[in-house]
């Protein structure tokens, strides 16, 4: 059956959805003690601001630094392994925080935990097991869900830790992680074999390229600062919400309503940018209304409507910068070099989670909420500069063919060929994989034409 009489096939479906759940329990669990923790934390033996920080943040250096060495090692020795290796490390570190009775205890937790760094495996397994003409759909499915876990980490958060307190938190996570080799073994199907992608894994030999793309590196230092940013400002939210009368509890029953609002908020500008090809300004709107959250955190004070209007404005550009900033790195990164650019995108965003941990904490500690919130929008300003002088991508996305066996010399005739169908907008080959990088516009593309050139085979 061709590409063009069938979207995804049942294999494919059941890859996708269960490796999604696999990422998301893991991004749960990393994300459950952010709104509460900095609250919990007061309890916990040496405890000051700065290892607040220190303890929320540490898991993106941990987690930075490893996952490409992850995703190299998932090359040799298969993808199943590494990351039940890495879901074990996970628990094993949840579980150390748990029983911590410092907050020493808790850092060196929360960096075992990153140490479980199994991001790039999981793309490269779901690389493995979808044809190239649908890989996008599939990681689309996976990213989807990264953001429901975020969302919902951080509603059940505050309502699971007063049931069960922080320990209860970290023992949950070390339970949903053993749970997560589970569905690895029993529901991810087994790959027919083991290959590198490039749209999915980082090549270390392009990497020099992509540091030398000033456009990339833009967006690289976007996702430093968003993280940054809300790493730093929730060590600060928690206790604002606390002070202006709000139990621990109850944090949760606000953060629903927050992100439900932001959402629909979010939702025309994100159809604004990409239909009506408008993202540049959505985007550069979206540090803005950023700007403006933290400005209105500064004044909050003990004013709970205060606060609940910075949040909304907080997390809905925090929710459009989230889902542009990705889909500005799979516009702009060459076609075969996408997944080293998300590679380097996916490094920068956990290190930018360890930079704003420690700095919020610093911050808080030194001058409290004013000057920890003023650092934040320094850091936002700068990064609104730069993305004023970001060029206007072009709408396009990456497709990959399945061309087959292709000789060398007939490389050139083919790429001209493919450039010639509409919706093309350019092309390269990579012969010993026999597979078209394509830079395609999806309203224009002729799909039917394009297909005929698909040797793609059946999963």
């Amino acid at each position: 059956m061709s590409v063009k009489q069938q979207g995804l096939t049942p294999l494919e479906l059941k890859a996708g959805s269960s490796i999604a759940l696999i990422y998301g329990i893991r991004m749960l669990g990393l994300f459950m003690i952010l709104p509460v923790f900095s609250i919990f934390a007061e309890n916990l033996a040496a405890t000051t601001p700065f290892l607040i920080g220190l303890a929320l943040g540490i898991y993106g250096l941990t987690q930075g630094l490893l996952q490409i060495p992850f995703g190299m090692l998932s090359d040799k020795i298969g993808r199943k392994p590494v990351i039940a290796a890495g879901l074990i490390i996970f628990a094993i570190g949840s579980v150390i925080a748990a029983y911590a009775d410092t907050i020493y205890g808790v850092i060196a937790g929360r960096a075992i935990q990153g140490a479980g760094a199994i991001a790039a495996a999981l793309m490269a397994l779901a690389a493995d097991l979808s044809r190239e003409e649908h890989r996008l759909k599939i990681m689309s499915m996976i990213g989807m869900n990264i953001g429901v876990a975020f969302a919902v980490a951080m509603v059940i958060g505050p309502v699971i830790s007063a049931w069960v307190g922080i320990k209860g938190i970290f023992l949950l996570t070390a339970i949903l992680a053993l749970l997560a080799i589970v569905v690895l073994y029993k529901v991810v199907p087994k790959a027919s074999s083991l290959s590198f992608h490039r749209d999915a894994q980082l090549e270390p030999s392009q990497l020099s390229s992509i540091f030398k793309n000033t456009q990339l590196i833009r967006l690289d230092l976007g996702i430093f600062v968003l993280h940054a940013v809300l790493m730093a400002s929730f060590i600060a939210i928690p206790l604002m919400l606390q002070q202006a009368g709000l139990a621990s509890l109850q944090h949760g029953w606000l953060y629903a309503p927050v992100f439900i609002v932001s959402i629909v908020l979010m939702v025309p500008f994100i159809i604004l940018a990409e239909a009506k090809r408008r993202m540049k300004q959505v985007f550069v709107g979206a540090i803005v209304v950023l700007a403006s959250a933290l400005i209105l955190m500064m004044f909050s004070q003990q004013s709970l409507v205060l606060i609940t209007i910075a949040l909304g404005l907080f997390f809905a550009a925090f929710n459009l910068l989230e889902a542009s900033l990705p889909s500005l790195v799979a516009k702009i990164a060459p076609a075969d070099r996408k997944g080293t650019a998300m590679g380097l995108y996916s490094s920068a965003q956990f290190l930018g989670a360890f930079a704003g941990g420690i700095l919020g904490g610093w911050t808080y500690g030194k001058g409290g909420i004013m000057l920890l919130f003023s650092i934040c929008l320094v850091l936002v300003l700068l990064w609104f500069i730069l993305a004023l002088t970001m060029k206007s991508p072009r709408y396009v996305s990456t497709y990959l063919l399945n061309i087959g066996q292709i000789e060398q010399q007939d490389i050139s005739h083919m790429i001209a060929k493919l450039v010639r169908i509409r919706g093309v907008a350019e092309a390269s080959i990579i012969a010993e994989e026999g597979v078209a990088y394509l830079k395609v516009d999806l309203k224009a593309l002729d799909m039917d034409t394009l297909l005929a050139y698909s040797k793609s085979k059946d999963i």
